[in-house]
């Protein structure tokens, strides 16, 4: 399979099945969002992390693939055989557990603070931001997303901002009040 497909080369793109629509489609910006906050998570991971925060962002990185393919498809199948990823309110609590885990070893908050940081805290900031654009995006979208979604993305945005805490706490370095 060839990388380019030049079926795009229009200004369209198709979603799951023989759907064309542009890639100005707010659809095709919220599933575009999902990708590029993905993206930074990879960022992230590039830098040495340690074990639980590596693998935690794994997981929500295979998460954010399940967003974009309901993004792109509120079906429930790719094909006959094959079941597409969803997430679950399971999901939404495995990130609550690990915002009170990392929440738990840090400093209470008093102010607002600045973003910054180590290098990995401040892209989980940049990261944090995508979230809320995501959640943004998904919530203008109609016909209306999957209720999930947005909890789902609602709650991740929290979790990174705990992350990037956590990982400035353990790197020594301090939070700058605003």
């Amino acid at each position: 399979m060839k990388i380019y497909t030049r079926t795009g080369d229009t200004g369209e793109t198709s979603l799951f099945g023989t759907d064309r629509v542009s890639k100005a489609d707010p659809r095709v910006e919220a599933y575009g969002e999902v990708d590029e906050l993905n993206a930074w998570l990879g960022f992230v991971r590039s830098s040495p992390l340690d074990a639980e925060i590596d693998e935690a962002l794994a997981g929500i990185q295979r998460d954010l693939f399940a967003v974009g393919a309901q993004l792109a498809d509120r079906s429930e199948r790719l094909s006959d055989r094959v079941m597409k990823a969803f997430l679950t309110d399971d999901d939404v609590a495995r990130l609550e557990g690990l915002i009170d885990r990392l929440d738990a070893e840090l400093p209470p908050l008093t102010h607002f603070i600045l973003s910054g940081g180590s290098p990995s805290g401040a892209a989980l900031h940049v990261a944090r931001t995508i979230a809320r654009r995501v959640e943004r995006r998904m919530v203008a979208l109609a016909p209306p997303v999957d209720g999930i979604l947005i909890r789902y993305i609602n709650r991740l945005s929290d979790l990174l901002f705990v992350m990037a805490r956590a990982l400035n706490h353990r790197a020594g370095r301090p939070e700058a009040a605003w």
